[in-house]
């Protein structure tokens, strides 16, 4: 028993070492790079092609996040504690924008409403000519907030309804005010969730790519995007900009995190309901308003362009530049390289997940901490890491140049922290009696594996892989650098149809995407919703 547990224990750590070099390496070789590609980084870090991006970048974050605080607590509050109209069914529908990738959100809010399109030609029947175009840092922050928010929206929301009844009900009987009491009793223990879900904001502000690259406005991503092949020290020296700003965001994160602190409380079957009186009707116009631009309003977009594109694709005389074996194609592209790289995401963050949760090995401790913080590393920059890596190494880009394998380990690199979360938590799910009684009874390491740990786990190992698949289905920087020539897959396809404005054939594969999404996102809400 004792040699099996040290062979256990040898290949388990072994395990780890190699995932967590793997995890590591885009990071170590950006920097390395950075000072062996002959230019001086400090000259170009502290230039003007550098520090404008920053500025930018910076800019935009800060607009985002605070907007996407203020609405998201707010509709949090009014879903859950108020007596607005349809709050069941706002609870789910305000969660629908995290199905969009953000860059067709852009680029239907941009062929709408810029000159030319719907609105516009709308609005010119009644003689209304406008030259607005939809562009810029007002249509980066506009999107970007709209299709971020519920990452304040859903924690805010959730733990609104874990907070205890009696504290908001004693302050109440006192004499407190709403506000008072919210102010008092709620907010402190709101703190930790809103500062987790902005900070989640400003990480996906300075590291999205395709709204900025649609709405052409110049931040960080967009110039590493730019200046990727014709500049490449320029490119890295921008990168490493980015990559000290997504650090900094996440240790603030945690900064913040433990000063604030909260009471652990149970969910808790009735809320305190705050009735919004006269306010009750500009509160439902607020909800409706942000439903119908976050929502409806790129639906159906994306609806219009895919009929139009159904009809043109039916009509003797015009055409499509896509056909139906090209959407299967991207589809299936999509689909293959989701599901591998969900189930290989599972299978190698799971030794990091049991020394941790079950050996409390300290190898185990740093490989959490290291593909925790990978998730801190924007895609762009995992992208350009293994582009310059094969591009620079004759053998790996013998190796790995022009195969599939090297995009599945950057979707790896990149998602690999959300399956570690759940991982962790279906490890320490597994009671320690079974396995006991099983060493009692004889059982192998392997049979104990096969007969308790597996039966246990699957679900959650399911609810990981499901989350990274969606991850990686939505992922644009990765899928247009790192793709092999001849791959296709649904977003880098839909993001050049907007770009080359073959808006038709966009709004066909975007509304294929949505669905998609929308059919894995409901699954694992049903799934985990029975799993309560």
């Amino acid at each position: 028993m004792r040699q099996e547990r040290s062979q256990r224990s040898f290949l388990l750590k072994t395990s780890a070492s190699v995932i967590c070099s793997l995890f590591f390496f885009p990071t170590i070789y950006l920097i390395v790079r950075n000072f062996t590609e002959g230019a001086r980084p400090g000259e170009l870090i502290f230039s003007s092609r550098t520090l404008e991006p920053l500025k930018r970048t910076l800019l935009l974050a800060l607009a985002v996040s605070v907007c996407a605080m203020l609405i998201g607590s707010s509709l949090a509050w009014l879903v859950t504690r108020t007596n607005l109209f349809f709050r069941r069914f706002w609870q789910v529908a305000l969660a629908i924008p995290l199905v969009f990738p953000s860059f067709i959100g852009a680029a239907a809010f941009n062929r709408t409403l810029s000159k030319g399109g719907s609105v516009a030609d709308f609005l010119e029947n009644f003689g209304l000519h406008s030259g607005f175009q939809f562009r810029g840092f007002w249509g980066a922050w506009f999107v970007l907030t709209l299709f971020t928010y519920p990452y304040v929206f859903l924690p805010v929301a959730a733990k609104l309804r874990h907070l205890p009844v009696s504290l908001e009900e004693s302050a109440r009987v006192l004499g407190n005010r709403p506000l008072a009491t919210f102010r008092k009793i709620c907010l402190p223990q709101l703190l930790p969730s809103i500062i987790s879900g902005t900070l989640l904001v400003t990480l996906y502000t300075i590291s999205d790519f395709g709204v900025v690259q649609l709405m052409r406005y110049d931040t960080l991503a967009r110039a590493i995007a730019t200046n990727h092949l014709a500049q490449p020290a320029v490119a890295l020296a921008i990168s490493l900009i980015l990559l000290v700003l997504a650090g900094l965001v996440v240790s603030s994160e945690r900064m913040l995190r433990s000063k604030t602190t909260a009471t652990e409380t149970k969910h808790s079957p009735r809320a305190v309901q705050y009735p919004l009186g006269r306010f009750r009707f500009l509160a439902n116009c607020f909800v409706w308003a942000i439903g119908l631009l976050a929502v409806a309003a790129p639906l159906a977009a994306l609806s219009q362009w895919a009929l139009g594109g159904i009809i043109r694709a039916t009509s003797p005389t015009s055409s499509l530049t896509i056909d139906f074996e090209k959407i299967l194609s991207a589809s299936w592209g999509s689909i293959w390289t989701s599901v591998i790289a969900a189930f290989i995401s599972v299978a190698v963050v799971l030794p990091i997940a049991f020394l941790t949760g079950r050996h409390r090995s300290k190898i185990g401790t740093i490989g959490q901490i290291i593909i925790l913080s990978t998730f801190a590393m924007p895609g762009l920059l995992i992208a350009l890491s293994v582009r310059f890596w094969t591009l620079r190494s004759e053998l790996a880009y013998e190796w790995f140049g022009d195969s599939s394998a090297l995009l599945i380990f950057a979707f790896v690199v990149r998602f690999g922290s959300l399956a570690l979360g759940v991982c962790l938590v279906a490890v320490m799910a597994v009671p320690k009696q079974l396995h006991e009684a099983a060493i009692t009874l004889g059982a192998s390491q392997r049979r104990r594996f096969r007969k308790i740990d597996l039966p246990i786990m699957t679900p959650s190992l399911l609810a990981g892989a499901g989350l990274v698949l969606l991850s990686v289905l939505k992922e644009l920087p990765i899928s247009l650098l790192v793709s092999p020539l001849g791959f296709t897959n649904l977003t880098s396809r839909i993001f050049m149809s907007f770009e080359d404005a073959f808006v038709a054939e966009a709004g066909i594969m975007a509304v294929v995407l949505v669905s998609i999404s929308f059919a894995l996102t409901w699954f694992l809400v049903l799934n985990n919703a029975e799993h309560r």
